[in-house]
């Protein structure tokens, strides 16, 4: 049973003549297996020990102590066995029976000495095919047995696993005609390889030369790389200088946007209106602010008629020197509070004429301001300087304004134009009215100050600033053509 289910056979080296005969297989695998066998992993040794009762009693012994599942029979104990069978019959037996049962008991022995050898090598081929040494107690070949019998479960499994496939195959064999049908398929098959790899060989050239191709455009690349990135740099040093021309185009557009505005609205601006502005503030005529006139129900210091008078004669002087006017037996000197006219007197003699003896003119200072401060029944005499120089300014603004209106008959060009006038006339102190004029119905006023006649000077105050309101518009209108036939 052994030798049939391992993998490995095992047979007596010697085996005797009255044992078993076995096969020329078996016994070389016996001998194979004997040469092969090695000493057991775990070596068990079991002390051997006698009974008393014999070995006839070993199993009883066994089953009453647990632990003791197997004896191992030494040689002496052969050997007494031996000895006791031997010498029993010769106390017994005569001679010749002695001889009949030495035989029997020699061949018993033989026979008992076959078994155990037997067992012996069995048990030694067991424990060299395997990590436990044989024999074993009851609950190894448990535990064995019942590996075994997994085993063996997993390997009937196995089998019928195999013997399945084995039906399915045998269940698969196609017939003749499936055969032919698939050697058709095939030889299709085979056909539309080579189609297919004949395609394929020709797509690997044409891949080929794509690749060639492709290095070859990569070569390009990398060249159009350099051009583009040397591009991009020229580009952005050029948008840089570029901006900056921008910014500062944009800086001088911005700066010729103001000057031209700024131009344009100085164009616009009177500077001699800014400078002198004119007006009124009710009875009184007014000169930046400042009135100039006096009234009973109105008192009006003598400070601010004297800074008002200082503003009209520097009016005067500045619109002359701005027309070239020169005034004849006149000079005005404008000095704020202070400012004085003086008159101009050549005497009447011969050597007036005398190119050589020159003679000195006369100059006579009249004060264009007065402190008010006048004695009663004395005003008249004491204010008589202060009236010379008004009556005197009075000249001034009659001279200039007749030059206006003869220099303004014509504009710029030469063409002839509508002379202008004065709004009111001027005849030594007094101030006429125009409309009062053509009509021969005459209004006038007189510039000479009186100090129950203070409505009168009043009025006459503010005609006068009338007319040097008029003579100022006349500056400006001939700054202004100067100054477009300059930009023109």
């Amino acid at each position: 049973m052994l030798a049939d289910s391992g993998s490995v056979h095992q047979q007596p080296s010697h085996p005797r003549s009255s044992g078993p005969v076995y096969g020329q297989e078996r016994r070389e695998e016996y001998e194979r297996a004997s040469h092969e066998s090695r000493s057991p992993a775990i070596k068990r040794t079991i002390p051997s020990h006698r009974s008393k009762y014999g070995g006839g009693n070993a199993a009883s012994n066994d089953k009453e102590n647990p632990a003791m599942s197997f004896v191992m029979l030494s040689d002496s104990q052969v050997v007494q066995a031996r000895n006791s069978r031997h010498e029993a019959p010769q106390k017994t037996t005569r001679d010749g029976r002695r001889h009949h049962s030495e035989s029997v008991t020699f061949d018993g022995e033989h026979l008992v000495a076959d078994k155990i050898e037997t067992t012996s090598r069995l048990y030694e081929i067991l424990s060299a095919r395997s990590d436990i040494d044989h024999p074993i107690c009851v609950e190894c070949t448990e535990l064995l047995v019942e590996g075994l019998q997994k085993r063996l479960a997993s390997a009937t499994k196995e089998r019928d696993a195999y013997v399945e496939f084995l039906r399915q195959a045998n269940a698969d064999i196609p017939s003749e005609e499936e055969v032919q049908q698939a050697k058709g398929e095939l030889a299709k098959i085979r056909e539309r390889e080579a189609k297919a790899i004949t395609e394929l060989e020709k797509l690997e050239a044409e891949k080929a030369a794509l690749d060639d191709e492709i290095a070859a455009l990569d070569v390009e690349a990398e060249v159009l790389d350099r051009e583009e990135e040397a591009f991009w740099a020229e580009r952005n040093a050029f948008t840089v200088t570029l901006s900056r021309f921008q910014d500062e185009r944009n800086r001088i557009n911005t700066q010729y946007e103001h000057d031209t505005k700024q131009l344009q609205r100085l164009q616009r601006t009177n500077v001699y209106n800014d400078t002198f502005n004119i007006g009124y503030d009710g009875d009184f005529g007014t000169i930046n602010g400042l009135r100039l006139g006096k009234l009973s129900n109105k008192n009006v210091e003598w400070t601010e008629i004297n800074a008002a008078w200082g503003q009209t004669c520097l009016l005067l002087a500045t619109v002359a020197d701005k027309l070239g006017f020169s005034f004849q037996g006149y000079r005005l000197n404008p000095m704020g509070s202070t400012s004085i006219v003086e008159r101009i007197e050549y005497p009447s003699s011969a050597s007036a004429n005398d190119p050589s003896h020159p003679t000195k003119p006369k100059v006579t200072s009249l004060s264009l301001y007065s402190s008010g401060d006048y004695p009663l029944g004395l005003g008249g005499l004491l204010s008589r300087s202060f009236d010379n120089a008004m009556v005197a300014f009075l000249e001034c603004v009659r001279q200039l304004g007749e030059f206006v209106e003869r220099t303004s008959s014509h504009d710029g060009n030469g063409v002839p134009i509508s002379g202008l006038k004065m709004p009111y006339a001027i005849r030594k102190d007094r101030l006429h009215t125009i409309a009062s004029t053509n009509s021969g119905s005459e209004d006038s006023v007189s510039i000479k100050f009186g100090a129950f006649a203070q409505e009168e000077w009043s009025k006459a105050c503010k005609w006068l600033l009338t007319c040097c309101k008029f003579l100022l518009a006349h500056a400006s209108n001939v700054a202004g053509s100067s100054r477009k036939r300059a930009d023109a």
